[in-house]
């Protein structure tokens, strides 16, 4: 019954301990030599919280992060648009988190390694890749550091999770090509400071080509009492702009972006102080992939970023796989370890997904943002003399609505997956 699974994230890992609370066994296979907690801060929105919840990981998103109490939208110039509350605050049975990317994922590790064992975990193992036989599928692997060929491993299923430059989707879709960017780069960080509006509160400033985000990651202040702030700086560049690969470790240059933010001294953040004080900033180009029309091929699947990579818009990266995972595990329940448990899984994620990408594409519920500086790009005194009340709740609503999180209907849903569930015992049946 093993599933093969490639990519030791977050969606990789949330898979795995999935796969567990269901009694069904895997293998988890990462191409570096170590995890190691990288990264900057993100957020795990309700509807994706209460999967981890329901992974018995509330303690640890506790001790880690932080509960998000509201989301705030905010003018180039410091003027409110739109807060809403977060989590419990409003109304979800689900708490939202704010929390360092790199401590996430290392919860999730933990876990795994505490309740599969640290054998389930193979590194320096590269997908290559692999053949299907009439009732399994049989992996091959390689060492990218060396170069030397790992041993073959099979299995009745294989789920890409190995993000968004996946071997598997590139074997599936030789043809796609590089992710795609839309000209905007984002330079992200981590920066001691004091505590600012309510001390748990996200916001969002600016307008689609030149944007601020920032909010805390953790409860616990240092010696001076500082908490660690997570931000970003985000300004649409000249299409020569000559960027490289995209991932979370690549230096940024203050010069190249902090000028556009210099007079951003608000009464309540003081955005250019935030930024110099960082002691490393990371560069990332902000890009996708657009939605294809299929992500199953007989007993392998795609999940996570390796499925569909999207915009950090709306918070949704993260939480999105950790979805995949759960609605996989719950068809696998159902279905057993079978190809069609992977139809299932697909056609309830992929039209959900394919709908979001689109969205963030559309600058999701910052469209807000976009709407005030194209209507009133010198400034506004009362946010309702540019935008109705009603064009702002309904782009916070539809938002919710496509990425699945609408209070009501998210505290009224059953359980992805039934828990508790019996290891092994509960599920035999179905094979």
């Amino acid at each position: 019954m093993t599933v093969l699974i490639a990519g030791g994230g977050i969606c990789g890992l949330t898979l795995a301990l999935s796969l567990h609370q269901i009694g069904v066994p895997c293998r988890i296979f990462e191409s570096v030599a170590e995890l190691k907690p990288l990264g900057v801060g993100i957020n795990v929105l309700p509807h994706a919280c209460r999967e981890l919840i329901e992974l018995g990981l509330l303690e640890q998103l506790d001790a880690a992060g932080l509960r998000t109490r509201e989301l705030a939208y905010f003018s180039k110039h410091g003027k409110p648009i739109w807060s809403e509350p977060r989590g419990l605050d409003a109304g979800y049975k689900w708490p939202q988190f704010s929390i360092h990317r790199g401590a996430l994922q290392q919860i999730l590790l933990d876990a795994v390694i505490e309740r599969l064992g640290r054998e389930c975990l193979l590194t320096s193992h590269h997908l290559t890749g692999w053949v299907e036989t009439g009732d399994g599928v049989t992996a091959d692997f390689v060492d990218r550091a060396t170069g030397r060929v790992q041993p073959r491993h099979s299995g009745e299923l294989l789920i890409a999770a190995d993000g968004i430059h996946s071997s598997v989707r590139e074997q599936l879709y030789p043809n796609e090509g590089a992710p795609l960017w839309n000209g905007r780069i984002l330079w992200r960080g981590i920066t001691g400071a004091g505590a600012f509006l309510s001390g748990r509160t996200m916001i969002m400033a600016g307008y689609q080509h030149v944007k601020f985000v920032c909010y805390p990651i953790a409860n616990t202040a240092d010696a001076s009492g500082k908490y660690p702030i997570n931000w970003i700086a985000e300004r649409t560049l000249d299409p020569s702009y000559r960027w490289r690969r995209e991932d979370y470790n690549r230096a940024g240059k203050l010069d190249e972006f902090l000028p556009w933010f210099e007079g951003w001294r608000f009464d309540w953040l003081d955005v250019p102080e935030l930024i110099r004080n960082c002691p490393r900033v990371y560069e990332y180009p902000l890009v996708d992939r657009d939605p294809v029309d299929r992500w199953t091929f007989g007993r392998v699947s795609l999940m996570g970023d390796a499925a569909h990579p999207m915009y950090p818009i709306g918070s949704n990266g993260a939480s999105q796989a950790i979805l995949d995972a759960r609605v996989l595990a719950r068809e696998i329940l159902a279905k057993g370890v079978t190809p069609a448990a992977l139809q299932a899984y697909e056609a309830e994620r992929r039209p959900a997904t394919s709908d979001l990408v689109r969205l963030n594409r559309q600058n999701g519920p910052e469209q807000v943002m976009q709407l005030v500086e194209e209507r009133a790009p010198n400034g506004f005194k009362v946010v309702t003399d540019v935008l109705s009340q009603q064009e702002l709740q309904d782009i916070a609503a539809n938002y919710k609505r496509v990425a699945g999180f609408q209070v009501d209907a998210l505290n009224a849903r059953p359980p992805i997956v039934p828990v508790p569930v019996s290891p092994l015992s509960a599920v035999r049946g179905s094979f």
